[in-house]
């Protein structure tokens, strides 16, 4: 198959890239940055755009650095950055070990962070570090820009709070203080599938006890999230096996998995226990 016919643009600047949006966004445009999802889905003609605006073009929008106590993640960094820690501490260490469950090396290569997070694929592992860690989301238009917490950006299944006419400029993740743990764990029938259920989760111990524990899900249903009643059961514990196992159960019982033709709720609900388990364990090795 091919795509449909469409018209491309390729802008230098963020302004240029914006206001051309502004111009072509009423007609379906779209933005191109890895075009891992977009491609695809244009060449079976699931989706038709009459207008693809590149942003790789764009400079600015490869900028990664680390700005006060936020690493910043331009629209055109690629998966591949995050190979190797791009910032001291636990968060350039939980990035290098989260991007190799992505895909496959070529796809890291070409799909970029802020792509995966506008798809909001429910079972898109940087999804997951967006909700987990509270990431921020800049969104810019032609008329101006906005921040968008985590919590209110991801809408559902592959739905965003991003209006047709702005542009994912940058995602902004917190840095994490040096004593952090952290622990991931995704469940595929292959390497390099979409995941079944994965989890995400970070504590620190402070006098022998779990403080400020992240737990969060993704995969099992529509968009990722952190589970409270299972951080709750943390808080003041020691990470041990009965802390791990009481968590776990927690986040069995408050999400609402997703099904399908071949992976069951009930299947899905008893999985997404085991990887929060195993990611709690990681976590305190």
């Amino acid at each position: 198959m091919k795509p449909a016919p469409f018209r491309y643009h390729a802008p230098k600047t963020i302004e240029e890239a914006v206001e051309t949006l502004a111009e072509v966004a009423s007609e379906d445009g779209r933005v191109l940055a890895g075009g891992q999802s977009l491609v695809p889905i244009m060449a079976f003609r699931l989706a038709r755009p009459a207008h693809l605006v590149d942003i790789n073009g764009v400079e600015a929008l490869r900028r990664l650095a680390v700005e006060g106590e936020r690493l910043c993640i331009g629209a055109c960094v690629r998966h591949a950055a995050f190979h190797h820690p791009v910032a001291d501490g636990p968060l350039g260490r939980l990035l290098a070990t989260v991007v190799r469950h992505i895909a496959h090396y070529p796809i890291r290569t070409r799909g970029t962070f802020c792509g995966s997070i506008a798809h909001a694929d429910p079972a898109a592992e940087w999804c997951l570090v967006a909700a987990a860690l509270e990431a921020e989301m800049v969104a810019r238009t032609a008329t101006g820009t906005r921040t968008i917490p985590a919590r209110d950006f991801f809408r559902g299944i592959m739905t965003t709070a991003l209006g047709e006419d702005e542009l994912l400029t940058e995602v902004r993740l917190p840095m994490l203080p040096a004593d952090t743990r952290f622990g991931f764990y995704e469940f595929n029938r292959r390497a390099g599938d979409f995941a079944l259920a994965m989890a995400l989760v970070t504590f620190r111990v402070q006098d022998g006890v779990i403080s400020e524990p992240c737990v969060a899900v993704g995969g099992v249903e529509p968009q990722p999230r952190r589970i409270a009643q299972a951080e709750e059961v943390l808080v003041g514990h020691p990470p041990d096996h009965a802390a791990f196992q009481a968590a776990a159960a927690a986040v069995a019982s408050a999400i609402d998995p997703l099904e399908d033709a071949n992976t069951s709720a009930t299947y899905r609900r008893d999985l997404t226990r085991t990887v929060t388990r195993r990611a709690l364990e990681q976590a305190a090795a």
